[in-house]
Formats: C-alpha cells, structure tokens, sequence
C-alpha cells in the first residue's frame, strides 16, 4: 500500500465518522497526507488529520481520533492503530498490504511514480540559452542539468511540457564576437571588448574554410560573413556538447525571428491597447512600476532602436500565443534583477504572473581540484565549459552532481569526490544499487528461483524489518516525484535515491533473494524477496532517468 493509497483510506476512514456522528462533511478537505515517523517504534505512518479537523467539527481530536482509529483499524490491509499525544494516529499495516507494492511497482515498471497531478498544464520551459558567443559555460551547464530533470519532472506529473534554448542571434555581443573573430583571422589580438580563448581561432579557421571569399572581402563585408557563419559553426557546437550531455530542446527560438517577423512591433501594440505605454525624452516606455517594478523600462530607444527588453516582451508574448499557460524561465545569478520587471512586463500584458510566468534563479557552481577551484579552460580561455565537466565526471556523474543540490544554493563540486568509486560518490551509491540489484536477479535466476506471475507472489512473507523499511522507501516515489515537480526542485529525487539505496544495502545484508547453497530449497520467501529486488531496481532505475543518468546493470 502507497502513502497516497493509505492517506486516502484515512480520508475514507474520516468521512465514514462524520456521517456516522452527523457532522459536517464540508469540514472535510479533499485530500490528506500521511508521513513516516522518524521513530519506527510509533509505527509505519501517521496522520494528524484528527487535529485537523478537531476544531472545525467541533469534537476534541483525541476524541475524533480514537473514532477515526476505531473505523481504520476495519479497513482492509491495516494491522493497527495507535493514539498518541494530542491526537496522533500511528498506523501500522500488515505485511501483506506492505508486501503486495512490490508486486505493483514491478508490474508498472517505468510507469511507477508518474502520476496526474500537473495534467491539463502547458508549460513552456526555456533554460541553458547561453549566447552563441562561446562554448556552454559552468553556469549554462548547471541549467542544462537541472532543466533538463526538471522537464523530466513535470511530464512525469502529467504536464505537457515545451522545452525551449532562447537563440540571442541578434544584439552588440554578437557583433563583438563577429569582430573578434575577424582580428583572429588577420593575426591579429581580440578587441578590447571581444572574446578570447582557443576556440575563437578554431571557429575563425573554419569560417575561412567554409567561406574562403571572406579572406578578400572588405571590412565590413567581412564582418557580416564572419557574423552569419560563425554564429551558426558556434551554435551548432553548442547544440552537439548539449546533445553529448543528454539534453535535447523542443524549440531553438531565434531571437533575430521576433525582429523579422515584426513581434516586437506586435508586442509594443498589445501593450500599448493595454494602456500601459507612455512616451517621454523621445523613446517609449513601458510603465511597469504599476506593477512592483523599481523602474519604468523603455521599449524603443530614441533613435529607433528595440531595447533588450522589447525583445523580452515580444519573446513572452509569442510563448502565450503558441499555447502555453504557464511560462517558465531559468536565469543565472546574475539576472536576480530581471524577476520585477518580468513580472511586471506579465502583468502589463493582462497576466498574472503568479500563474503565468516562474523565473527560478540558479546559484553559482565551482569545479574544484586538490581543494583549489579550477577557475580556467583550457580551449576557452577564461571560463569552466560542459566539456571541461565532463572531461572531469563524465556526463552521469556531472548530471546526478548538478542535480543533486538545490539549485538556489551555490555549490563546491569536488572532481576526486566525483569521480571515486566508492559510497563516499553519491552517483555511485546509487548506481551500484541498480548493478547490485541487476546482479541479483542474474544469480536468482541462476540458482531457480523465478518471480513467475503475480498470482505467484506472496506478499504477507515479507515481514523481515529491513524488507519493510525498503517497502516504506519505495511506497515514497510518487510522492517525491509529484513533490519534486510542484516544487520545481529535482534536488529531492537524488536524494530520495541515495536513502533508498540505503535501504536496499541493508535488505542485502540481512535477507538473502537466493538460496544460500544449492542443497536449500528454493521458498515462496526467495520469490517475493526476488519481487522486492526487482522493485527496487526499478524505482533506481525510474529515478535515476528522471535525473537524465543511467541505470547500469553491472560496475
């Protein structure tokens, strides 16, 4: 039995009571939870729906609990119920209503833990849109990670997701890149305001390669070819080492398209019918201190020009139209500024931005060696990039890492931690379950010992305590994950798996799945236990692909 199973037979439970005592059924909310309790002694779960409630139909809690203990210790799969304090209810199951979830998360496989809870939403997730500038940067990568699990994430709870890299093909960063990669080409020092590194000689040596006109063209000629060319040799390298890493986008958005197309002309108009525009010093602003922003934003610059943020609202827009409720941008640390006057811009535009549109902000990320940060790449010159992570970790490792920490919180990633192959790796903690577990289906199967069909299980055997500790970490999964996914932090799930890797250790050590010699015979005890270990991989496995990491079957 999941919590999610038992919660609602609480519920079921409680409503039975105040139809029974004829109290108000309003009081009743329309779901409940239950939780482990950090003491195993109190029992598997509890629910505080007792003092919940108490107040509101007007009958003391433990009095309200002892009826609600009374109607649950009647329902089927529940051993007993326990009233403690001021009206704590401590459940305990019996091992067949424990038992029988191995059997349901085997027989859902890579479905177990997905759930409805987001269905109907349509949600639009841009993240990494690092400029096609340079090479995808330490911040950029964190995002890649976290964006990409998180996408995992919501379609998993049932949301139709759209993933989305914001291509900034347009703008003076671009122009700087195009000249810096004409003074590489002349043999000559970056601009003072250019880019450096390795890679821009590379990307200059393979514009003249592509198109060998532009070593005799003139300046400015030059320039726009080493812009077009170049920006497109860029992006598609950053589009190959995102690919490299796992993460594949829905929509590359191109940020030149809003100017081509007239979008941001369009947006100027929503906004402008939504009374929120004025004109003033010869430019045209946007008022968005109507709305929680420190400071009106201009659109149009006095001499014509689109500012960045008219491009931002045209780019908002053109989300919406394509159907999307719910907009969801991941900026680095260093956009914290960006939120007010997004939110505003939202609601200029007739939203609310408490709906419509979440900024979350990631924290910034060191790589660190022998204690000391590793501050530079070698090919791009100034910065740590995707392959200089991965050159260090290796994708899963880098992956599960990025994932594994809240991203509002700045991380140290220690290269030796990372890459050991020990438990002290968390990545590797977890992974070795999945080997392990694949491990023991292999020599069961060797030894004879078959899960067979379901009619074929018993779950009322498993009633060893480490069997009924891993069982209660496994019952946890769909919670996580929809919790995870509401909260927009894959963090959770990383660490969700390294207890019920901790777990399954334990259940190792102390219950073996196959017969301990060839002379022992094979028992409907080694059966189940086969079915508790094949669960287990299962919900390593399904996590561990919501993080974008894999599931080995042997280490």
């Amino acid at each position: 039995m999941t919590p999610a199973k038992l919660a609602a037979t609480v519920l079921s439970a409680a409503r039975a009571v105040f139809e029974t005592r004829g109290l108000d059924i309003s009081a009743l909310p329309e779901a409940t939870t239950v939780e482990r309790p950090r003491n195993p002694e109190h029992g598997d779960y509890a629910s505080t729906l007792a003092m919940q409630l108490g107040k509101k139909a007007g009958v003391a809690p433990r009095e309200l609990a002892a009826a609600l203990a009374e109607e649950l210790g009647r329902q089927p799969g529940v051993k007993s119920v326990e009233i403690a304090g001021p009206g704590f209810l401590n459940i305990r199951l019996d091992a067949a209503a424990a038992g029988v979830l191995a059997r349901d998360i085997v027989v859902a496989g890579s479905a177990y833990g997905h759930s409805d809870t987001l269905t109907g939403e349509r949600i639009n997730l841009e993240f990494v849109s690092a400029n096609p500038t340079g090479p995808v940067h330490i911040g950029g990568v964190r995002w890649a990670a976290v964006g990409d699990a998180l996408s995992r994430l919501l379609r998993a709870a049932g949301a139709t997701v759209g993933t989305e890299y914001y291509f900034n093909d347009a703008g003076s960063q671009i122009d700087r890149f195009a000249k810096s990669l004409y003074a590489s080409a002349k043999g000559e020092p970056a601009p003072e305001d250019g880019y450096g590194g390795a890679y821009i000689a590379e990307i200059a040596e393979k514009v003249v390669k592509e198109a060998p006109e532009v070593t005799s063209q003139e300046e400015g000629t030059a320039l726009e070819t080493f812009r077009r060319v170049g920006v497109d040799l860029m992006f598609a390298e950053i589009k190959q080492s995102l690919d490299e890493f796992g993460v594949h986008f829905d929509t590359y958005f191109n940020e030149k398209d809003l100017h081509e197309r007239g979008e941001l002309q369009e947006a100027l108009d929503r906004l402008r019918e939504q009374g929120h525009i004025f004109e003033a010093d010869g430019a045209t602003w946007l008022r968005t201190t109507e709305f929680g922003d420190d400071k009106d934003r201009v659109l149009r610059k006095s001499d014509g020009d689109w500012t960045y943020f008219a491009a931002d609202c045209a780019y908002y827009l053109d989300k919406r139209k394509r159907g999307f409720d719910r907009v969801v941008i991941m900026l680095g640390a260093d956009h914290h500024g960006y939120i007010g006057r997004m939110k505003a811009m939202s609601a200029c535009f007739g939203d609310d931005p408490a709906v419509n549109l979440e900024i979350l902000i990631g924290q910034l990320v060191s790589l660190v060696r022998d204690g000391e940060p590793v501050r530079m790449s070698k090919r791009a010159g100034t910065v740590v990039t995707l392959e200089d992570f991965v050159d260090a970790l290796g994708v899963d490792a880098t992956r599960y890492a990025l994932a594994r920490y809240s991203s509002d919180s700045p991380i140290n990633l220690d290269i030796e931690r990372w890459t050991r192959r020990n438990n002290d790796n968390p990545v590797y903690y977890v992974q070795y379950v999945a080997a392990r577990s694949a491990n023991v289906a292999r020599n069961a199967q060797e030894k004879g010992v078959r899960r067979g069909e379901a009619a074929d299980f018993h779950p009322e055997l498993l009633t060893h305590e480490k069997e009924n500790d891993l069982l209660k970490a496994l019952g946890e999964y769909p919670d996580v994950v929809a919790r995870s996914a509401a909260l927009r932090e894959p963090h959770h799930v990383a660490r969700y798996l390294e207890e019920v890797a901790g777990a399954y250790h334990r259940f190792y050590d102390k219950c073996p799945v196959s017969p301990k010699s060839g002379d022992d015979p094979i028992t409907d005890v080694n059966v189940a236990r086969l079915w508790l270990n094949d669960a287990t991989r299962t919900v390593i496995a399904n996590g561990l692909a919501l993080l974008g990491v894999s599931a080995p079957e042997r280490m």
